[in-house]
């Protein structure tokens, strides 16, 4: 099945399936309902094929192009079905469990995430490193055939919901940085596991602190070597400022026309919404090329720090834009869209911070993209 092909059949099963896949109880969903409706969306186009596009067959895919997933999120998101940010882990978490994992893992585990059976969660940063992996201190001792872990992971995205947890920890000195560190699949039922939600200025707790005190994690759950959890990083943080960011983008032009559909004439100033537009569209024909480098066999690297700062300024943009064009909505929220603007605007605050905030994506792309140097 080619591109096209793959486009038009999704577009027609899309719209004969949308009433089943629309949220019930309308697009104010709580995070419980949001997460219940994630889970049916995605059971949904999986058993139908068309989640199953795009991965490989060793894992409960039917092959393809990567642009078929890029299209399916994107769809997903235009029509308003799915919220990208928790659609997008799988796309942030797959790729590197295939890559790292045992075959034998890989095989089992991925068609529960691709599926909707499980949710995973990826614990990376800490109370006092943030966005400094190299400085990371959740530790793992070996004990026979398994790894003891004790430390804590903070901002970890949806882990009161989470089966499974990509982990990274400290097996080395913290002299040696990021040579010290590895990456383990941890079953999040595990006991010494204690999950806090953290409730944000928008109102969700979408993000936690993650407790782990002695967890015993198999030692055949180890995502490649014994020391190697930063090639393992490298590999999964470009597909975060890549597939999920082009998903994303496709809701952020979704919102964008539902708020010129519906603010009456006068309400924008022209020049403004020419602004966002023009940053609308930049970003997408960004993020439209690195999906066909991923598609291409291309591997993904610090580059992919671009899309990150040009997707965060968008979306601030966009919702900056709404702001000015229905304030009372952001101030109070006034009926069931003005609390999703609210909930929206505030959320956009955040997105020069989470995944890696703007600062270390332009270090990175002065200090790898540009030769700049070094930080002094």
């Amino acid at each position: 099945m080619d591109l096209q092909e793959f486009r038009t059949g999704l577009d027609a099963w899309l719209d004969e399936h949308e009433p089943e896949l629309r949220a019930e109880s309308g697009p104010d969903l709580t995070l419980d309902e949001e997460m219940e409706h994630l889970s049916k969306v995605k059971r949904m186009t999986y058993d139908a094929g068309w989640m199953r596009r795009g991965w490989p067959e060793r894992v409960g895919g039917l092959g393809g192009s990567t642009l078929m997933r890029a299209y399916l999120g994107e769809a997903l998101a235009s029509r308003d079905l799915i919220e990208p940010g928790v659609y997008s882990m799988t796309e942030v978490l797959a790729p590197t469990m295939i890559e790292f994992a045992r075959p034998e893992l890989a095989a089992e585990m991925v068609p529960r995430l691709l599926r909707g059976d499980e949710t995973w969660c990826q614990g990376f940063s800490e109370p006092s490193t943030g966005s400094n992996l190299g400085s990371l201190s959740c530790r793992a001792r070996r004990d026979g055939d398994a790894w003891r872990v004790t430390g804590q992971k903070v901002w970890t995205s949806l882990a009161q919901y989470a089966h499974r947890c990509v982990l990274l920890t400290r097996t080395g000195s913290p002299e040696s940085s990021h040579r010290g560190i590895t990456a383990m699949f941890v079953d999040m039922d595990s006991p010494g596991i204690t999950v806090r939600p953290i409730r944000a200025i928008h109102g969700r707790d979408e993000f936690c602190e993650v407790f782990f005190d002695d967890v015993r994690v198999p030692v055949d759950r180890t995502l490649g070597e014994v020391g190697g959890g930063w090639a393992v990083a490298m590999d999964l943080l470009p597909y975060e400022r890549s597939t999920s960011l082009w998903h994303r983008g496709a809701y952020l032009r979704q919102r964008l026309g539902r708020l010129l559909a519906t603010v009456p004439d006068g309400a924008i100033d022209p020049g403004d919404l020419g602004e966002v537009v023009q940053m609308v569209f930049a970003f997408h024909a960004r993020s439209r090329g690195t999906q066909h480098r991923m598609a291409r066999g291309e591997r993904l690297g610090p580059e992919t720090s671009i899309d990150k700062v040009l997707l965060a300024t968008t979306e601030q943009a966009v919702f900056d834009l709404v702001a000015d064009a229905v304030p009372t909505a952001i101030a109070i929220g006034d009926d069931a869209d003005g609390d999703r603007w609210r909930t929206e605007f505030l959320y956009s605050r955040a997105a020069t911070i989470y995944g890696g905030s703007a600062e270390i994506q332009r270090n990175i792309i002065a200090r790898r993209l540009l030769d700049l140097g070094t930080e002094r």
